[in-house]
């Protein structure tokens, strides 16, 4: 049996669904406590997620 795709196109508001508030860089940003050491500069780095759209950035404490 074959898969079943659905029909209807998302509306507009759906594919934008919390990506707005990124684009307009308005982040929601969360600290990771994975990597808090870099090797080459030798100082400690915090290192922040966008819960919402994914994007990471650096930060030096």
């Amino acid at each position: 049996m074959g898969q079943i795709l659905p029909f209807k196109r998302p509306s507009a508001a759906d594919k934008r669904k919390g990506n707005t508030l990124c684009r307009n860089n308005h982040h929601k940003w969360k600290t990771e406590t994975t990597n808090r050491f870099d090797v080459k500069s030798g100082k400690l780095v915090t290192v922040e997620k966008c819960e919402r759209c994914g994007k990471t950035r650096n930060r030096l404490t």
